[in-house]
């Protein structure tokens, strides 16, 4: 069996998208899951792109015990002084350096050479072996770099002391056949390739980052660089639980991971519930609909045997069918081991608290799932709010002219309007901007998700507000989908009204 490590770029790419961010106190939390899900490198951050960042690297250090800490830089010298800062507190601390390989990169990033991008990647690898063991060098746009050239720098930096060496497919445009024979042509044609770890980091714009992602892993690579439920830049990265599964589901192919599948579940919750970023029904793995059956040929066969139709048992991504369902008669025992099984602990003050809003929504909703939890405990995060939702009423029906009126705090001012619109939604809205004194905003996107089914479900929403040029992200969940949708409003208007 060959050991495959599993280096989650959740906190790095996946925290690049936009509307994603998390703060250090999220970040932590997500680190320690990844920690119990067993992934082996976690890349907490780019310290030097600002302080968030790099006080981030410094606390997620601090919060783990046996993962690398990975810290990401250009091929510069103050960006790897930045990291080795960051990386004092880890207990085992990774340098995660490169530059752009292809000809695109050399000629019109850098205005530069092949053989001086040779001689930046040497002295980068060089400078930031000074200060760790473990130095790995990214090749940026390896995807579209030439074969023979990408063979030159691999064998340099790997001379130079790097431990690693990532084959990023940077603009998710290679075939999975190209892009395995590109990791093939590294481990054929690289004299001292085995003293270092080939790693892989593709990425969705062409919906094969798991393909390409399998497919060198077979030619030789043996580190893959993912995300929990594949967000990331643009269509985003490699899905974590997808490369587990695969390699769980196909045991002949002899890679093993040291991932424990059945906090799967539990983690792709917790990170769509923290980054306000919604797992599609049909996404592989995690999805609401990765295990559900309708078609009638299909039930039957599902129904004489579950193999049928099913290549992974639910329960081995910690999807139990037995689990404890929670209403408003669970105790905060119930409460609390639920929260548990997706990897958030809570201390008693706040557990208080949490189950506090439990009731309450258990009072309006029959049963609360996983994500209802989850949007619990984030609930607190609009505690800080400049401007707060004190106070909505809204009239609206078949043949009525629809009317919201508001109540706002704006920094302990209350502020009242009302206003008419062309359906509940636009009328608070409407009357939202008549409170603030301010209509130059435009919603550029309005997404409405139901989190599981019936009409006295929670229903999430996702909005993007447009001001002065600027892009803002809101987020709400709420059992009443009117009220969900203008607090979102508001969430997103206190990102950029001080």
């Amino acid at each position: 069996m060959s050991r495959l490590f599993i280096f989650d770029t959740t906190l790095r790419d996946g925290e690049q998208v936009p509307g994603c961010q998390l703060n250090t106190v999220e970040k932590i939390q997500v680190a320690r899951a990844l920690e119990g899900l067993g992934v082996d490198v976690i890349e907490a951050g780019f310290p030097v792109s600002s302080p968030g960042d790099f006080n981030s690297v410094v606390e997620i250090s601090k919060a783990v015990t046996w993962p690398t800490i990975c810290a990401l830089t250009r091929a510069v010298e103050k960006d790897i002084d930045a990291a080795a800062e960051a990386l004092k507190y880890a207990k085992k601390g990774r340098i995660h350096t490169g530059i752009g390989t292809s000809d695109p990169h050399i000629l019109y990033k850098f205005n530069s050479t092949r053989e001086e991008i040779i001689e930046r990647a040497v002295a980068a690898t060089k400078y930031a072996k000074r200060y760790v063991e473990d130095v790995e060098f990214y090749c940026e746009d390896a995807g579209r770099t030439e074969n023979e050239y990408l063979a030159r720098v691999v064998e340099a930096v790997i001379k130079a002391g790097a431990t690693v060496v990532n084959i990023p497919d940077t603009t998710g445009y290679c075939l999975p056949d190209e892009y395995g024979a590109k990791i093939k042509y590294l481990m054929e044609h690289v004299p001292n390739v085995h003293q270092a770890i080939l790693s892989t980091h593709c990425h969705n714009d062409l919906g094969m980052a798991t393909a390409n992602t399998v497919q060198g892993v077979l030619n030789g690579a043996r580190q893959v660089e993912v995300t929990i439920n594949g967000i990331g830049e643009r269509a985003g990265n490699t899905s974590l639980e997808e490369i587990a599964m695969i390699f769980k589901s196909h045991k002949e192919k002899e890679i093993v991971t040291n991932i424990n599948t059945t906090k799967i579940y539990g983690i792709s919750r917790m990170v769509s519930s923290l980054m306000n970023m919604p797992v599609q029904p049909n996404k592989a793995v995690v999805g609401r609909n990765a295990f559900a059956h309708s078609s009638g040929i299909h039930q039957d066969g599902v129904l004489k045997n579950r193999e049928s139709y099913e290549i992974m048992d639910p329960k081995e991504i910690g999807i139990d069918d037995n689990a404890i369902v929670l209403t408003a008669r669970s105790g905060r025992a119930a409460l609390k081991h639920r929260l548990s099984v997706l990897g958030v602990e809570l201390d008693q003050e706040k557990l208080d608290k949490v189950y506090q809003e439990f009731l309450k929504l258990a009072d309006r909703k029959k049963d609360i799932n996983d994500d209802d939890v989850l949007m619990l405990v984030g609930k607190d995060r609009t505690e800080m709010h400049r401007i707060k939702l004190e106070h909505l009423q809204v009239t609206s029906g078949i043949g009525l002219q629809s009317m919201a009126s508001v109540c706002l705090n704006m920094a302990g001012v209350r502020r009242c309007e009302a206003a008419a619109g062309n359906g509940p939604v636009d009328a608070g809205i409407k009357a939202v901007k008549k409170a603030i004194s301010n209509s130059d905003m435009t919603i550029q996107e309005f997404l409405i998700q139901a989190i599981s089914k019936g009409s006295d479900d929670t229903g999430k929403v996702h909005m993007q507000v447009e001001y002065n040029g600027s892009i803002y992200y809101g987020f709400s969940a709420n059992t009443d989908i009117i009220a969900a949708s203008v607090e979102a409003f508001v969430d997103a208007i206190n990102k950029f009204i001080v």
